[in-house]
């Protein structure tokens, strides 16, 4: 199995016994840790880290997440996340794409797109956000190109389930 989109951030996370619920594997909220433990990563990578960000008083703060979540993992299981910068309006919003795959066979996870806003840190208010993101979180070329705008988590589009059925 291959990435979604070209050229992912990725990050390597391995399910440890205290990932696994009840039903004996990863438990989703460790899921959204992960994505945001790659999203911190990605943004440290681009120049701009959580101290960067309070000098600055300016963040990306979460307004929206859209998950689908495909298969699970288990203990033991070494599990990439992948990320890609899919929006930057220049002002306001920030989109970012997510791919989480099992390493052993590259079997998909889960896909999300959560939406970030640029927001004042002192008063949590959204503001426009400074040069310095605009910059730093552009769009890869590659990624423009081969982005699906339509990409809805959750509301898959008949390729991605036609695919699926295809595996079966």
């Amino acid at each position: 199995m291959s990435w979604d989109l070209p050229e992912p951030y990725i990050v390597t996370r391995r399910a440890l016994p205290e990932h696994i619920d009840g039903y004996g594997h990863v438990n989703n909220a460790v899921y959204v840790r992960w994505l945001d433990e790659c999203a911190w990563s990605h943004s440290s990578a681009l120049g701009l880290p959580p101290q960067v960000c309070s000098e600055l008083g300016r963040g990306m703060a979460v307004w929206r997440t859209q998950i689908n979540y495909l298969s699970a993992a288990f203990e033991g299981e070494d599990v990439e996340v992948g990320t890609w910068l899919l929006r930057n309006d220049g002002r306001l919003r920030i989109d970012r794409r997510f791919q989480m795959r099992r390493r052993v066979d590259g079997e998909t996870l889960l896909v999300a797109l959560i939406h970030y806003v640029s927001i004042d840190l002192t008063t949590g208010r959204a503001v426009r956000m400074p040069s310095v993101f605009v910059e730093r979180y552009a769009v890869l070329p590659a990624v423009i190109v081969a982005a699906d705008e339509d990409f809805q988590p959750g509301v898959e589009p008949a390729r991605r389930r036609a695919a699926a059925r295809e595996r079966e």
